[in-house]
């Protein structure tokens, strides 16, 4: 199970500097990146367990916009950190709640390579359910070159690719 974001969808994948070691570092194009990446991630996982026989299904969640410390802001900034308490309160879930599409995708029975999300207006909200991905999100050679990619990073392979000539 893999946690993502609706910031996926503002995502690119930048193959030549994955690590932000080339590029100036910026907080809010680092994150949609990584959660693109999560979902390309869970699609090629999916892929290669599927290729090796493996009953073991990945699946990914986001939790829509719960009502978290992540958009934490400096008390000295009180207007901005009103307008945000704000915004919070009106469009924003519980924290508790923001956790049920994790739980959903974890436990339901539903096929590998969903994504679970919240029922509500734009994802933001809601009962879990299954919800869709962006273009980008579903690009099967992405998927495959980032895992390439993370495998010569992390110099880890995926142990079960072996299984298939057994």
């Amino acid at each position: 199970m893999t946690v993502s974001s609706n910031g996926h969808k503002m995502g690119s994948i930048d193959f030549d500097d994955l690590n932000y070691e080339h590029k100036r570092y910026r907080a809010m194009p680092a994150y949609a990146q990584s959660k693109l990446a999560n979902l390309l991630f869970t699609s090629e996982l999916q892929q290669k367990l599927t290729d090796a026989g493996s009953p073991v299904i990945a699946t990914a969640a986001h939790p829509g916009f719960a009502a978290t410390n992540l958009l934490r802001i400096d008390d000295k900034k009180r207007v901005l950190k009103a307008v945000a308490d704000a915004v919070t309160s009106v469009v924003g879930q519980r924290e508790e709640i923001g956790a049920l599409p994790t739980l959903y995708a974890a436990v339901t029975d539903i096929p590998g390579n969903s994504y679970a999300g919240p029922s509500g207006f734009m994802e933001q909200r809601g009962t879990p359910e299954l919800v869709g991905r962006s273009a980008k999100a579903r690009d099967t050679a992405a998927a495959r070159r980032l895992w390439e990619v993370s495998e010569t990073l992390t110099g880890v392979t995926f142990p079960l690719a072996a299984l298939k000539n057994v």
